[in-house]
């Protein structure tokens, strides 16, 4: 399969330049030539079927062209080594729980495939790669974790100061060897910023192998489509109309769901759920796409006021802004709705939600309520509670026990490098790393 930029749609490159450059020259993501749609047979197998098996027939549906059955089991085998289970908040509505793998956020799918994907498209080759990572909170955790040691691999992760967790930070501060953490003066979307002005820098592209592990790269954004095939087989069938709620920031995992949907799972209506950084729910109302400043938030991974993946969504309806409107409905909210949200749930279901599964919840909920009987929804909780353990522990009067994953990452020692969100001082520091 060929890929082609949002930006230039005759702009066409193999599966292993997509994922090598990360983005495309004219900035633009790079989106499959064409989607696949799966037979109807494979939706009614779909409920016997293991996470795994439903891996194996999506992935070698979009890269049977570029990748040989073994690659294919390697790849799906090595990403999808944790569950994703479907769990029964109330009536009609479930939270797909992302947060069972090694970093306890749904970004682990992702960054997995990718780094498993990166070294077979590599393989042979002696260049090392140097991955730019900019993160509000869990895709740096996730991707130094799938990268650490790879070898050939070199992570960069740029982070805004004082504007991540403290176990998120942990996450990818203390692991050392191939993994930099930079921590930027300013805001994710300045972190953004710089990774994409580095990618377009010829001459910095000429010195070295840059490459993105963000949802902007396609070896990070399909693979989250498997959860949205999983999540379905698992629901129990009502006949009623399905409708999923993704707690968005840059909005990859949204589209990784309209991608699903794309291939034909049967999914009625998407929400896009945010905190007051709501540029996408106010274009889905009508008005114009306009990127503004963050504002932060206590669901800080959605702090995005400049969402990459917005014209990916656009590209997936092919432009069309009146289908797009028609198909994903958007709701933002504040902290205090968040905040009680969390409490409501915890006191009259006993389940405990993070503040970006929290967003989720209320978007499903906010939208069910204009149309009783008619759905059955699905919210996805992206992250452990515990990683958000002083903003969960102080709404809900809790102290929530912190797992013992992440607790192993508590006891590192923070390792990172202080920057401006100047671009002259990014591209020196790249230009004094060594091969």
């Amino acid at each position: 399969m060929h890929f082609y930029s949002t930006n230039s749609p005759h702009h066409f490159v193999s599966l292993k330049e997509a994922v090598v450059k990360g983005l495309a020259p004219d900035q633009g993501l790079y989106m499959p030539q064409e989607i696949p749609v799966l037979p109807a047979e494979f939706f009614e197998k779909l409920p016997q079927m293991t996470f795994r098996e439903i891996g194996y027939a999506v992935m070698t549906a979009l890269f049977k062209d570029d990748l040989s059955k073994e690659q294919i089991k390697e790849l799906v085998d090595h990403t999808l080594v944790f569950d994703a289970p479907l769990v029964s908040v109330e009536k009609d509505v479930y939270a797909l729980e992302l947060f069972h793998g090694p970093t306890l956020a749904f970004k682990d799918f992702g960054a997995r495939f990718c780094s498993k994907l990166m070294t077979l498209l590599m393989e042979g080759e002696d260049r090392k790669i140097r991955v730019l990572v900019a993160t509000s909170g869990d895709t740096g955790s996730a991707v130094a974790n799938g990268f650490f040691k790879v070898p050939g691999v070199e992570v960069i992760v740029l982070y805004p100061k004082g504007k991540v967790s403290e176990l998120q930070e942990k996450q990818f501060t203390t692991l050392g060897e191939n993994i930099t953490a930079l921590e930027v003066d300013g805001v994710f979307d300045d972190c953004q910023t710089l990774v994409k002005q580095a990618f377009s820098d010829a001459e910095l592209n000429q010195k070295m192998l840059l490459t993105s592990a963000n949802s902007i790269n396609v070896a990070r954004w399909i693979p989250q489509c498997l959860y949205y095939f999983y999540a379905y087989s698992r629901l129990p069938k009502t006949g009623k109309k399905l409708a999923i709620s993704v707690p968005s920031g840059n909005f990859g995992n949204l589209g990784a769901g309209i991608l699903a949907e794309r291939m034909g799972l049967p999914i009625s209506i998407f929400i896009a759920a945010t905190n007051e950084n709501r540029i996408v729910p106010d274009y889905l109302s009508g008005q114009p796409f306009e990127s503004k400043s963050s504002i932060s938030t206590i669901s800080n991974s959605m702090d995005v006021g400049n969402p990459s993946n917005f014209y990916r969504l656009l590209a997936l309806y092919a432009n069309d802004e009146a289908h797009f409107r028609e198909m994903v409905k958007g709701y933002y909210f504040d902290d205090e709705a968040t905040q009680s949200a969390m409490v409501d749930i915890k006191r009259e279901k006993g389940y405990i939600m993070d503040p970006h599964g929290a967003v989720g919840y209320l978007g499903l909920r906010n939208f069910m309520k204009m149309h009783p009987g008619e759905y059955v929804g699905i919210f996805l909780e992206t992250a452990h509670p515990a990683k958000f353990k002083s903003v969960v522990d102080k709404t809900l009067g809790i102290d929530l026990p912190i797992p013992d994953r992440l607790m192993v990452f508590m006891k590192g020692q923070k390792q990172s490098l202080t920057m401006g969100k100047s671009f002259g001082e990014f591209k020196g520091f790249l230009e004094g790393l060594k091969d």
